[in-house]
């Protein structure tokens, strides 16, 4: 009865989740629109007790790292410029002069930290670490081993070491082994021509190009800044300082700070700033048509270690985890690839697919995809539950035990689809 009740009420969540339209969920929490620099929320999602008997063993993980600051110096040093010259031919307005003083104090803050982590972000490391440690004890019980590889980003070092020192303080008996090495890359951040070429076909840039027009709309926000229409029209691009500036508003929740740029824009110039957005990253690193629904298959190199990772783990008697330490370049075509939830959704419908696949969903600062295992004493059937940021999620595959599936059927089901890539590739 009580896994029932467990059930229904994690079934209801997604109901009501679905139940709101992406500028719901946007109007309701501005950040969202953020995308990708949407600052890891805290879950609040019920845990589905395991069958009766079952008891977690190994744990393993893909995580982004943390919120950081802006990578590009162009995203902080552009739009200065662009202000600091306005300023002296006088044609800002109050609130552009004021916009100003907020840009500049964000370039400043950021010199010479350009992607590096931030408080907040080894913040949401920790805080995930101590949640999959309560969530699953009996992995890090006593003096099980946890096998922590990271990029050889900074950042993403930096996060590792979090996740990792909050896990020691908890059970200091723990082995925890950290490696960074450009030896693991080819799996833990893969890139090669053939995925860029597909981002690049003209078909591709086409279609943005053309869905940016409908949905950039600057001319009320320039009118709020300049006091010359003459000089927005010959010396500004309105349409880049409007996306560095709203690239600017959602970085600035990765930081402890009062500073804030979102109220320069309209809720409804946030959602079209985001419907962007979600498009790009849905043809570039999703299951798009447009793309044939390749661009998952970045990431076969690192699903073909998880897998043959947990081959190795499971038939082991020691309890341990595997934590991979990335980006969301990573994280957002795993999931697809996974075909976690609605990651795999595909549609040629471009103006609807913000009803299904909402990429904030999948992949705020500190992203993390979680591989539960368990076994019960005395059965061979080893069982998996899939959690996409410490949510529970529908794999494709049929389960009377759902969110719970035989890891036999779950390997062969990816080890199936990921030999089917070679013969994509051909078409």
């Amino acid at each position: 009865m009580k896994r029932f009740i467990l059930l229904t009420a994690f079934s209801c969540l997604v109901l009501s989740m679905s139940a709101q339209t992406a500028k719901d969920e946007i109007f309701e929490d501005i950040h969202r629109s953020a995308a990708n620099h949407y600052a890891y929320p805290e879950p609040h999602f019920t845990m589905t007790a395991p069958p009766k008997g079952y008891k977690p063993f190994y744990l393993s993980h893909y995580a982004r790292h943390g919120s950081r600051y802006r990578v590009n110096p162009d995203d902080y040093t552009k739009p200065l410029a662009i202000l600091r010259e306005a300023e002296k031919n006088g044609v800002l307005t109050d609130l552009g002069k004021k916009t100003l003083c907020i840009v500049d104090s964000l370039a400043r803050g950021a010199e010479k930290r350009y992607g590096d982590l931030t408080p907040l972000g080894a913040r949401q490391h920790r805080e995930i670490a101590r949640r999959m440690y309560n969530n699953f004890p009996e992995v890090f019980q006593g003096a099980a081993e946890v096998d922590a590889r990271s990029t050889t980003v900074i950042r993403c070092i930096l996060s590792m070491t979090a996740e990792c020192l909050q896990l020691q303080s908890l059970n200091p008996e723990l082995k925890i082994k950290n490696e960074a090495t450009y030896y693991d890359m080819y799996y833990m951040n893969y890139g090669n021509e053939y995925f860029k070429k597909k981002r690049e076909e003209d078909k591709v840039i086409a279609v943005k190009a053309a869905f940016r027009k409908e949905h950039l709309h600057p001319e009320r926000l320039m009118k709020s800044l300049f006091n010359n229409d003459d000089y927005v029209r010959w010396k500004v691009d309105a349409g880049k300082l409007m996306s560095y500036l709203f690239e600017l508003a959602a970085i600035t929740q990765s930081h402890d700070t009062t500073l804030e740029l979102y109220s320069l824009f309209t809720k409804e110039e946030c959602y079209d700033l985001w419907l962007i957005n979600n498009l790009s990253w849905y043809i570039d690193y999703g299951p798009s048509p447009l793309t044939q629904g390749k661009m998952p298959y970045v990431e076969a190199n690192l699903l073909e270690n998880i897998l043959n990772t947990a081959d190795t783990c499971v038939v082991k008697k020691e309890n341990s985890a595997t934590l991979r330490f990335g980006h969301e370049t990573c994280v957002l075509p795993l999931a697809c690839l996974l075909e976690l939830g609605d990651c795999a959704y595909q549609t040629t419908d471009i103006n609807n697919l913000s009803d299904i696949w909402r990429n904030y969903r999948i992949f705020p600062k500190a992203c993390n995809i979680q591989f539960v295992f368990y076994r019960k004493k005395g059965h061979d059937n080893i069982l998996v539950k899939v959690l996409l940021n410490e949510q529970e999620m529908k794999l494709p595959l049929a389960s009377e035990l759902a969110p719970y599936y035989y890891w036999k059927e779950v390997k062969t089901y990816y080890r199936n689809k990921l030999a089917t890539f070679i013969h994509l590739k051909k078409q």
